[in-house]
């Protein structure tokens, strides 16, 4: 069964760094695209960043364009997410996710992605 594992995140200062892992198993990784999304409290689910399949291609959300960088290593089955100059607003559980099809190109629709990790807390004080 596929499973999406989510580590790295915890409670750090504006203008920290952290670097969220998400392992995966029990899928085809190298054909998927895997994305990052986020949901802070009292809000739904966002988009933050999706990397295709052989990570030559990457999209990012406007609010996180130029801070965090995702990354994946297709033969360790991980993804990373770089969480840099960190914000107040970036306080939320940190969600992994893979495509539900092969071999596109990052989407940044949710419905797109049919598997997902339990989540990972980022907490960003001020």
């Amino acid at each position: 069964q596929v499973q999406l594992v989510e580590s790295g995140g915890g409670l750090v200062q504006a203008g920290d760094s952290l670097r969220l892992s998400c392992a995966a198993s029990g899928l085809t990784f190298n054909r998927k695209v895997m994305a990052w999304f986020r949901q802070a409290p009292g809000k739904e689910r966002d988009f933050l960043a999706a990397i295709s399949w052989n990570g030559g291609s990457t999209s990012y959300a406007d609010s996180v364009k130029g801070r965090f960088t995702i990354s994946r290593d297709n033969a360790k089955n991980t993804m990373w997410l770089q969480m840099n100059s960190l914000k107040p607003e970036d306080t939320a559980v940190y969600y992994c996710a893979a495509d539900k099809a092969l071999w596109r190109q990052p989407t940044m629709r949710e419905a797109d992605f049919g598997s997902w990790g339990q989540g990972t807390q980022v907490t960003v004080s001020s």
